[in-house]
């Protein structure tokens, strides 16, 4: 139980960084914002409730769908 509990919080913070990453590197975009600005202001414009908020959820909708998918194959 403790197990599965450490391997569903570690797939889930790796889907946050991915997620998160995702966004700071399209701060960096050709169009985006942080051209202008510093790489601190562009964490400081990702790191926002909304973003945790999306980034949540569909860390656990990634993780469940996943989850869905290892028992179907065993």
């Amino acid at each position: 139980m403790r197990r599965n509990i450490a391997r569903a919080l570690t797939e889930i913070a790796f889907i946050l960084f991915l997620f998160y990453s995702n966004l700071l590197m399209g701060e960096f975009t050709g169009s985006g914002p942080a051209h202008k600005h510093t790489l601190l202001w562009a964490i400081g414009d990702i790191f926002t409730t909304t973003n945790l908020l999306i980034a949540l959820i569909a860390a656990l909708i990634g993780y469940l769908l996943v989850e869905l998918l290892r028992h179907r194959i065993e």
